[in-house]
């Protein structure tokens, strides 16, 4: 009876310090002293020692951290964490707005939300319950933070109410500008190097191996979206409110709106009033609101096509440009760089901006010893916007752009109607060299772990490497001179470059840094030839005519295998067991049913979810497309599809077919 009444017990005070948790730190509304929590806490600490039988792995206690991780694993995102397409502009967010209208009926409400300047996280919940967090890493996978973000007290680690079996959640870890300030204050007094602003702090924060550090630290999590199956909402707003419900701390200052014009007023609003929050801002995003809509809308490779986040206007300062240096990147583009006196902007310390070309520097006359006008590109990258005149020195000598390769003298080439210069020295070239390998091994690509940046540099220079096609050569004896490479790293590198020989087609084609062929055309490619030697083979003529690759991008592949290093670097490649084609698995998946053939999909459906038509669509041949025309082939309409639709694909003649008539064309 004893132990069952400790447990009720230990399960009461829990439930006790949530509350608490939620009341202070969700609804900022203090309804007990620090004192009598810390007491309630040591209390339950001190039961959950003495009943380790009644262990809960969301427990209040946990909250203190003490967990050390030294290996973040890496995690897939279930749902992809995309990026977001930015406007600057009244003119920006009309022109998305008549795209948007041409693709879906009714009126379009939208939901404005301040866009919070932190690091990005997913957390899972399975039956109310914190699973995993994973931050955004590259959109497509993150590293796994479980034991840091259950230190953050606006997490919870238990939701109230009702609420779907599975979800991810998506918000901002941040941290507040007073808890920076007094971060730092102690960082100061302990004669340390203070924190360069509030946005690195908290993401850094993320990455600390003890999570009794992270505990340590005031930040908090802004939530901003739900995603999951069937999670039963019908927009946006609702969801946030939901969201709230259930225990996050969702910002308070999002608000519902009908119209551009009350999107640009909010935006006006938080231009001049930002200053007054408490956490780093940096703009609006605006989305649909309708969940409906935004299915309909979909997205592009990189960005929801129902969502735009507007830029407040960046900071800008000016300092003096000491002097432009040129960067060879892995293509051999040439790109100059402004070395500038430091200037603290935006929150860090800049020394380097770009200039983009030649026909920029020559556009804004930018001259060594100028005094220029710096700012961030959205805020992120930051660029020289102009050179204040009135500063300049009547001695100074304008800028003669470089007609040598930095790197290794080579003569400069820059082709008719192109901005960049480029160096032709392809194999001969250091940072040409480095970079491909670079982009090889990177986590889109190859994923190779163990294998960094600099290792790359150093393997290069040691001429252990000349290609990525040598990596499948290396020893472990080979790599353990290497400097700071120990027996451990050196295991990791081996096992690393092994592992990747599993890394599908697709990403292969990716891998081998053929100019212009992104993630996406890589896909696009090997779905449709299936094979490297099908691609080697293609003609500029043959390889237009697949689904969007532009006589650009043809003329780029077919250049690449029209050169023996090219090829000798396939053959290579495929002694070292890569995947050169897809595997049977996915041609299996794959046939050309619907070859030929362009389809819209609108409405709700019920047997399948939206994107598994998609793709059913696409692994027999067929092209999906999101608006209908002349060439469409096929309207896939279930319940609820606009009437504008209907009335556009009878008035083309143009056959509309079921759900289930589309899964018999299949089959």
């Amino acid at each position: 009876m004893d132990k069952m009444n400790k447990e009720e017990q230990i399960n009461a005070l829990r439930e006790e310090l949530r509350q608490h948790n939620y009341n202070y730190y969700v609804l900022d509304k203090r309804e007990i002293s620090d004192f009598e929590f810390d007491t309630k806490l040591k209390t339950l600490q001190k039961l959950e020692a003495e009943y380790p039988e009644f262990y809960d792995a969301n427990s209040p206690t946990l909250r203190v951290g003490g967990q050390v991780t030294k290996n973040f694993p890496t995690i897939k995102h279930t749902h992809r964490m995309y990026s977001l397409d930015n406007s600057y502009s009244r003119e920006d967010l009309l022109d998305w707005e008549n795209r948007m209208k041409k693709l879906v009926d009714g009126q379009i409400q939208y939901t404005c939300e301040l866009k919070y300047d932190g690091a990005s996280i997913s957390l899972t919940y399975e039956h109310g319950l914190l699973v995993q967090a994973v931050t955004r890493g590259d959109g497509f996978q993150g590293d796994e933070v479980t034991n840091n973000i259950k230190t953050i007290k606006s997490v919870p680690l238990k939701l109230n109410g009702e609420y779907p079996d599975t979800f991810d959640i998506r918000g901002e870890i941040v941290l507040p500008y007073a808890g920076f300030a007094k971060m730092n204050e102690e960082r100061i007094a302990a004669g340390e190097e203070p924190y360069a602003n509030p946005r690195n702090t908290a993401s850094g924060s993320l990455k600390l191996q003890d999570s009794s550090e992270v505990a340590k630290r005031p930040l908090e999590c802004l939530l901003y979206t739900i995603v999951g199956d069937h999670l039963g909402f019908a927009s946006h707003h609702e969801s946030l409110e939901k969201a709230r419900s259930w225990g996050f701390k969702v910002p308070n200052e999002s608000k519902l709106v009908d119209s551009i014009e009350e999107v640009l007023e909010y935006i006006a609003y938080w231009d001049k009033h930002r200053s007054e929050l408490p956490y780093e801002t940096d703009g609006v995003v605006i989305k649909v609101n309708n969940l409906y809509q935004q299915e309909e809308l979909g997205f592009t490779a990189k960005a929801p096509r129902w969502a735009m986040a507007y830029k407040f206007k960046a900071d800008q300062v000016s300092t003096r440009l000491k002097e432009i240096t040129y960067q060879v990147g892995r293509t051999g583009a040439i790109t100059p760089v402004a070395n500038l006196e430091p200037i603290a902007l935006a929150g860090t310390v800049v020394k380097r901006a770009s200039l983009h070309n030649a026909d920029q520097i020559a556009k804004l006359d930018v001259r060594v010893n100028d005094t220029v006008f710096v700012e961030k590109g959205g805020e992120i990258i930051p660029k020289i916007v102009g050179v204040d005149f009135t500063k300049r020195d009547s001695k100074s000598i304008p800028t003669t752009y470089i007609q040598n390769c930095s790197e290794c003298g080579t003569p400069l080439l820059r082709a008719e109607g192109e901005a960049q210069h480029y160096c032709p020295n392809t194999f001969g070239c250091f940072p040409q060299i480095v970079g491909r390998i670079q982009h090889f091994i990177s986590r889109k690509a190859m994923d190779i772990e163990g294998l960094g940046g600099e290792t790359v540099a150093l393997l290069v220079k040691a001429g252990l490497i000349k290609d990525y096609a040598d990596l499948y050569t290396l020893k472990k004896e080979d790599v353990l001179p290497l400097e700071r490479m120990a027996e451990k790293s050196a295991d990791n590198l081996i096992q690393g470059v092994q592992k990747s020989i599993e890394i599908p087609f697709e990403r292969v084609l990716f891998a081998l840094g053929i100019r212009y062929v992104g993630e996406t055309v890589a896909k696009k490619l090997a779905k449709h030839y299936k094979s490297i030697d099908a691609i080697m083979s293609a003609t500029e003529e043959q390889l237009v005519m697949v689904d969007e690759i532009g006589i650009k991008i043809a003329e780029s592949v077919v250049e690449f295998f029209k050169q023996p290093y090219s090829v000798s670097l396939i053959n290579r490649l495929r002694a070292s067991g890569l995947q050169l084609e897809l595997s049977a698995e996915k041609l299996a998946s794959q046939t050309t049913t619907l070859a030929d053939k362009t389809f819209v999909v609108s409405g709700v459906f019920t047997q399948v979810t939206r994107n598994e038509l998609k793709k059913l669509i696409e692994d027999n041949g067929g092209k999906v497309s999101s608006s209908i025309s002349a060439k469409t082939s096929f309207l896939v309409a279930g319940d609820k599809m606009g009437p504008s639709k209907l009335e556009k694909a009878t008035k083309l003649g143009i056959s509309i077919i079921s759900e289930v008539d589309f899964l018999n064309m299949i089959r």
